[in-house]
């Protein structure tokens, strides 16, 4: 983790970018404002009020006497045009995770970081609500930055979308690509499946090959492979005889599954047995960064995925 995390912390260092943490009342989430405003690597917003002593490069808000309250009513309503009265924002914009999405959808923060306290579809909702999708893409996602010793992976979708459709398969394979070289990975992408090319046809596996076709097509030189089993993508001497003529057999780095099931799963495999350490799940697809920390976080997930999420905002 040194490697990657030194690296992240050299491309945020100076650049002044605001994460915003709507739990500021949770000890785990002060520790790391604390840690990371004492290193002067990101301005840390922590929504209140807050009983806890702050270093004092920490910015507290609360929604309660936010001096702009009004103007971000307003701005909500807009963004959300006939879905909400003003009381109805009034009350959305009292809950912390809301509040400090519409900081960073006004530009009064870089990014946000929520999970420690609140759960994924608590994050997620106001980001998908507010912040939406970037064009073209159908659905966020999450991933999972997977590091043991040098090896470094991804892994996709591993936090939405229970059963993504080939299309959206596609584009997971292809973001997740274009994500890869934040973390300096070279992107060998497969997408996952009980079958290699063809050795077991279903519903299930002709989705996953639709899908790699479409990425394909797509991205033409993007090193994507499918349909791949698990050994097929990871193992070099299976891949030579299951899929010898594949693009990517063998060598994968960023996994794509088929399903939710299938990627909660799976990471947690790698992370429980496999001893990975396992970062995330940091979202994807969004037009500004929100990530979703594990409410069985500790001090240094909060401290790692906030420096990845200001790392996400440098384009």
């Amino acid at each position: 983790m040194a490697h990657i995390l030194d690296e992240l912390k050299a491309k945020i260092q100076g650049k002044n970018i605001r994460i915003v943490f709507p739990e500021g009342n949770d000890p785990r989430i002060i520790e790391a404002v604390n840690r990371l405003a004492e290193e002067a690597l990101i301005q840390p917003i922590v929504v209140g009020p807050v009983s806890a002593t702050l270093h004092a490069d920490v910015t507290v808000l609360d929604p309660a006497d936010y001096a702009e309250k009004d103007a971000m009513y307003d701005a909500f309503m807009e963004r959300r045009p006939g879905k909400h009265t003003k009381e109805d924002a009034q009350a959305l914009l009292a809950e912390e995770t809301y509040f400090g999405t519409m900081l960073v959808y006004q530009g009064k923060a870089d990014g946000l970081v929520s999970g420690a306290a609140h759960s994924t579809g608590d994050t997620v909702r106001p980001a998908l609500q507010i912040i939406k999708t970037k064009p073209g893409i159908k659905r966020a996602f999450g991933y999972f930055l997977m590091l043991r010793g040098d090896e470094k992976y991804l892994m996709a979708d591993c936090a939405i979308n229970p059963n993504p459709s080939a299309e959206e398969l596609a584009q997971f394979a292809v973001e997740s690509g274009k994500i890869a070289p934040l973390f300096n990975i070279n992107p060998k992408i497969g997408l996952l499946s009980f079958s290699t090319n063809g050795s077991g046809v279903t519903e299930e596996s002709l989705k996953v090959k639709k899908a790699t076709h479409i990425a394909q097509a797509d991205q033409p030189d993007m090193a994507i492979d499918g349909e791949l089993q698990f050994d097929a993508a990871f193992v070099p001497s299976v891949a030579q005889k299951k899929y010898p003529d594949s693009r990517v057999a063998g060598q994968v780095n960023v996994f794509v599954f088929p399903t939710l099931d299938a990627g909660n799963i799976g990471y947690k495999i790698a992370q429980r047995l496999g001893q990975f350490e396992a970062i995330g799940p940091i979202l994807a697809g969004l037009n500004q960064p929100v990530n979703d920390l594990s409410r069985g976080c500790d001090a240094d997930d909060a401290y790692h995925l906030a420096i990845i999420t200001a790392a996400q905002t440098i384009k």
